[in-house]
């Protein structure tokens, strides 16, 4: 076995390299005053869970005033917080409290776009020549009244609103009530920037970026994600912000590439710590359809876009390792056995990604197993984009039963049912009806169970978050894939100095025997994680248990 030398980023250390985030989604975790919606009260009455569970950032989903069209997405007032999660006091506090446990709050910054009922908008709406007009991008109707162009909104329908009162269309690339904000004028670029200083004075620990990809957009020339304005204006905001602040940034790029995704994240450009790419994702999306018509998983495609992405940013920038977050299924439903395998399952997909190079992202209940819900009722969902695109595909001829078939396994209310936290009424959530139905197998699934149980998936994650701290190898080491074209297991290696980790997973519900290579027959070392009985030596061929996984921990001789 080879010997690996010092990387860049283990040159350049930061204290967010090892860290593992944990994503809160406000309404649906811990509502303390029982009204039904989560709140950040109840946020701080779990810090100790979440201590315990070892992580050390919090990405916060939006807490801003807000209407709430879009759960918090519309933003109202950026530096009020919105009534139903508590008052700007209780989130200094919660950014307090947390400091006190190591944990740093990133929140969502939402501005691509902000509610129509935001100050800006309402000003903007008075008159063509109001001081806030140019805020948002506005157009004339084409000679006939129309639309200025066809483009569709991602959450159905056109994506330009007519106002009757100064006769001209809005632009909006998601609800109606969602302005797109026009980053070519400087005036706002201006007053985001001093609001994110704002909250970064108040001792947030960062950003996570929502739909950044679209800030740079050409309206006129239809480019709508990754215009050739995006990477100056992150660039200026960087330096206007929090470019000599040590916090962390990750955005939100549903379009980027390995390329792409280093003009973000190359430390020498002066832009974010990293973003999120969603490839490994849109491969189980139809290509026309989307996500409301689901491929079946391919291991073998997704294994090479994992590896794209893993050598892609091996030297340069950094990636984020996620399965799930408020916009998508649970992870054990998409990806694992929700049933009869759903602990060894979760324990893989753990396993499989933790180990990986890149910050590992948390979304609440992934840690317990949560599962997808399947409500029968259209009615049950409360999920704009669901409802708006049902509505818009019955229309279009589409049959419930197919739409329903693509929101059990997609719909972003899967990621939404409130936090399990035991198996009383509500889930220990709430004392009250929950804004959202609860997925009615919570009795089974809940933190309570998992905190009494030593072989719980809560536990496997506790140990993942600490190996991550206590062994640099998982942090800076090189990616080698290994048998990529099998469809069945998921295998690499990671490489630092004269320790390398093996990792070996089964994503099947099937046995798998798995012939090894002679590079690894023989060899011995340490299992740093197993969701079956510890292995400590390799022989010519594995017998893998349905959804097994481990991780072996290797000593190569410093003369190799």
């Amino acid at each position: 076995m080879k010997t690996h030398s010092i990387t860049p980023q283990q040159q350049d250390k930061k204290w967010w390299h090892d860290a593992v985030v944990y994503q809160i989604y406000p309404r649906s975790f811990m509502d303390e005053n029982n009204d039904g919606m989560g709140d950040l009260a109840g946020i701080i009455s779990k810090l100790d869970y979440l201590k315990k569970l070892g992580i050390n950032v919090i990405w916060l989903s939006p807490v801003f005033k807000s209407p709430m069209d879009d759960n918090g997405y519309d933003i109202s007032d950026y530096q009020a917080i919105s009534s139903e999660f508590g008052t700007l006091e209780e989130m200094d506090k919660l950014i307090a409290e947390a400091a006190k446990h190591n944990i740093s709050i990133i929140m969502d910054l939402v501005v691509n776009h902000t509610s129509d009922e935001h100050y800006w908008f309402t000003e903007s709406k008075k008159s063509i020549d109001n001081p806030y007009r140019d805020y948002y991008i506005w157009r004339k109707p084409q000679a006939d009244g129309s639309a200025p162009n066809d483009f569709h909104s991602y959450f159905g329908g056109s994506g330009w609103e007519f106002d009757a009162n100064t006769g001209e269309y809005y632009f909006h690339q998601f609800s109606k009530k969602q302005p797109d904000l026009n980053w070519d004028n400087p005036e706002v670029q201006k007053v985001v920037h001093e609001m994110m200083n704002w909250w970064l004075d108040r001792g947030i620990g960062g950003f996570r970026m929502d739909v950044i990809d679209l800030i740079g957009k050409e309206i006129d020339n239809q480019v709508m994600s990754n215009g050739p304005r995006l990477h100056p204006l992150l660039q200026e905001m960087n330096k206007a912000t929090f470019g000599d602040r040590d916090v962390l940034t990750v955005g939100e790029s549903w379009s980027a590439t390995p390329e792409i995704a280093k003009l973000y994240s190359d430390p020498a450009r002066e832009e974010l710590s990293m973003v999120f790419q969603f490839e490994h994702i849109t491969i189980t999306f139809d290509p026309v359809e989307g996500k409301w018509k689901p491929r079946a998983f391919d291991l073998v495609e997704f294994k090479q876009v994992i590896s794209k992405w893993q050598i892609g940013l091996a030297d340069c920038g950094w990636n984020s390792l996620f399965w799930n977050n408020h916009d998508l299924p649970r992870a054990v439903s998409k990806y694992g056995d929700p049933g009869r395998y759903r602990v060894q399952s979760a324990k893989m997909l753990a396993t499989a990604l933790h180990f990986l190079k890149g910050s590992p992202y948390i979304y609440q209940g992934e840690e317990i197993g949560m599962t997808n819900v399947q409500f029968d009722a259209i009615e049950d969902y409360q999920d704009i984009e669901t409802l708006n695109l049902y509505k818009e595909r019955i229309a279009e001829g589409s049959s419930h039963e197919e739409m329903m078939a693509g929101i059990h396994e997609n719909g972003r209310d899967n990621a939404r049912t409130p936090m399990h936290w035991n198996n009383t009424a509500n889930a220990g959530f709430s004392k009250t009806k929950p804004w959202l139905k609860l997925n009615p197998n919570y009795a089974e699934i809940n933190v309570e169970s998992a905190l009494n149980d030593p072989d719980s998936i809560f536990y496997h994650y506790q140990k993942l978050i600490q190996l991550r701290k206590d062994h640099e190898v998982m942090v800076y080491g090189d990616y080698s894939p290994l048998f990529e074209l099998h469809t069945q297991v998921f295998a690499y290696q990671r490489g630092l100095g004269n320790t390398q980790v093996l990792v070996i997973n089964n994503f099947s519900n099937e046995s798998v025997q798995l012939a090894l290579p002679e590079s690894l027959q023989g060899l011995k070392g340490q299992c740093l994680s197993s969701n079956y009985e510890q292995r400590t030596e390799l022989t010519d061929a594995l017998d893998l248990a349905p959804y097994e996984s481990f991780a072996l921990l290797l000593k190569c001789n410093e003369q190799e």
